[in-house]
């Protein structure tokens, strides 16, 4: 995960030649010291590709993600706190929406968009907002009922307040976890959405478009559907385990057998001293 992050960053500086550039001489070529990983079939350098391709889905990532949260943890805040009527409308549109598969409304709304990059960006983001509005509004309709909610409610807090500094805190942290595991998720659908045809563009670098221009030569050049395959493999695990490590900051942790034994001689000191006095 870190090392995506850092291509991405520094994609421009890290990749030894243009991802777009075309060498017909050196189409095909295998393992080299002048192209690590080879190349093409129209010669472009597949180790720079890889790295352009890291920089084009996790920026798609990052975008759609802060977008998708920031509308819909805003949307899931208003329903659950409101409530009512304008609770029952949103969550029935938000219920409609979960119906169907995010990559179905994404495919949809492309056909609406067009092609394009940001297109595709703006209509993940569309089918990616549902998610996050339904987490939250479930987060805030379970703490502004707590008991520490209704007291600073009765002491006269401003709802301005209560959202900012008590309803939002709490729902961010099981939407960062959330997110985290649904960027991987996400990485899968825009290399999807490129295989397709309706995603990324020539000559755009990624790893699904990587696919598709390499299948018509799979049986003696495997090469090039192995790496970007493993490329995506590894940021998708990447992103799942950053998921488990957020989700285990919240749960309770064992204590060890040191950590009990002192904590029990500190303890018994205590007790012998109050019993002497």
């Amino acid at each position: 995960m870190a090392i995506d992050l850092v291509l991405a960053l520094f994609a421009q500086h890290l990749t030894p030649y243009s991802p777009t550039a075309q060498d017909l001489m050196s189409a095909n070529q295998t393992f080299s010291a002048a192209h690590l990983l080879g190349t093409d079939h129209l010669g472009r350098d597949t180790l720079s590709r890889l790295i352009a391709g890291s920089q084009t889905t996790l920026v798609a990532v990052a975008v759609v993600v802060v977008l998708a949260m920031l509308i819909g943890v805003v949307i899931g805040t208003i329903s659950g706190y409101v409530g009512g009527w304008l609770d029952e409308i949103v969550m029935r549109s938000v219920d409609f929406m979960l119906s169907v598969p995010s990559l179905i409304v994404a495919l949809a709304m492309i056909g609406i968009f067009g092609l394009g990059y940001w297109n595709m960006v703006a209509a993940l983001t569309i089918a990616w907002i549902p998610s996050y509005a339904r987490i939250t509004r479930g987060v805030v309709v379970a703490t502004v009922h707590q008991p520490h909610i209704e007291s600073l409610w009765v002491l006269g807090a401003s709802r301005t307040r209560l959202i900012a500094f008590h309803l939002l805190p709490a729902a961010l942290r099981s939407i960062l976890v959330y997110a985290s595991v649904d960027a991987g998720v996400l990485a899968l659908a825009i290399a999807t959405l490129s295989f397709l045809g309706l995603g990324i563009q020539p000559p755009m670098s990624e790893w699904g478009e990587m696919f598709v221009d390499a299948m018509p030569y799979l049986d003696f050049s495997p090469r090039q559907i192995v790496l970007p395959g493993l490329a995506l493999t590894l940021t998708v695990a990447g992103f799942n385990y950053l998921g488990e490590r957020l989700a285990s900051l919240d749960a309770p942790r064992a204590i060890s057998g040191r950590t009990l034994r002192k904590r029990l001689a500190t303890a018994q000191r205590l007790l012998v001293s109050r019993t002497m006095q």
